[in-house]
């Protein structure tokens, strides 16, 4: 072997590690986290949107802003009295004392979306349920829907849908005090018909839903006014369309 020269330079290599997948702190797994959990929301958004009616939706939306309703006696409209839980009326049960109809219907829209809750057949029963306030006094409408009739064709016996409606609207209204009336409604016929059945089948469907309230629990004493209208108050786009077959309970001022 030769020898080294003095003179020889020596050259010294420094070996580099490389840590695959080494630390880089922990902030892409909180964004990473919170991507998911948002991800998430959106399709539960989104599947809310599309297995809910638009009542229920404002009910999903009355419910994570809740209200306390309390509606005094002896002011037109009779409702349920819900305090605070302090004994003294809050802020926002004042300002519905001043609109008792409108607490009322907040009420009722409240007791129909919980029991909407209870399971998808319930849910499926309130979609022939339109609420509103009329000059009257609040409007529990009772509708037919397409291939879901409330009465079998041209009769006033109901359909087992009815009857399990009407067991709901009773629960429901059977905790107001307010007064009810009964208004039947059907789609016009054709005008050839040599007697016309809208007078009738308008009044016995109207008193048929008043025998499955009171059937259900509602006091017979509740009762003040049960009538027909006939095709009088149908769509004017469509009077003989299905829809037109509608039962109103009001809730009296």
């Amino acid at each position: 072997m030769a020898a080294r020269s003095g003179n020889t330079p020596m050259v010294i290599k420094r070996i580099t590690v490389v840590e695959e997948g080494g630390h880089h702190g922990g902030a892409w797994k909180v964004a990473y986290a919170d991507f998911v959990t948002a991800m998430m929301a959106f399709f539960l958004l989104m599947w809310l949107l599309n297995a809910t009616t638009e009542k229920q939706r404002e009910g999903l939306a009355d419910y994570f802003n809740p209200t306390i309703v309390r509606t005094l006696s002896g002011q037109g409209g009779e409702g349920v009295d819900q305090g605070d839980g302090t004994g003294q009326p809050s802020d926002d049960a004042s300002a519905a004392q001043e609109d008792p109809m409108t607490a009322l219907s907040n009420h009722v829209q409240n007791e129909l979306q919980g029991i909407g809750a209870e399971s998808m057949q319930m849910q499926n029963i309130l979609r022939h349920v339109v609420t509103r306030v009329t000059d009257e006094g609040l409007v529990i409408e009772l509708g037919d829907l397409v291939g879901e009739p409330l009465f079998k064709e041209d009769t006033f016996e109901p359909t087992k849908v009815l009857d399990q409606l009407t067991g709901i609207v009773a629960r429901v209204i059977s905790r107001t005090r307010n007064q009810v009336a009964v208004a039947g409604h059907v789609r016009s016929y054709p005008a050839m018909l040599a007697k016309s059945p809208v007078w009738d089948l308008s009044n016995q469907r109207a008193d048929t839903v008043r025998g499955l309230l009171e059937g259900n629990g509602l006091s017979t004493q509740r009762i003040q006014r049960v009538s027909g209208y006939a095709d009088r108050r149908s769509q004017p786009a469509d009077p003989a369309a299905p829809t037109n077959n509608r039962i109103e309970v009001i809730l009296l001022k």
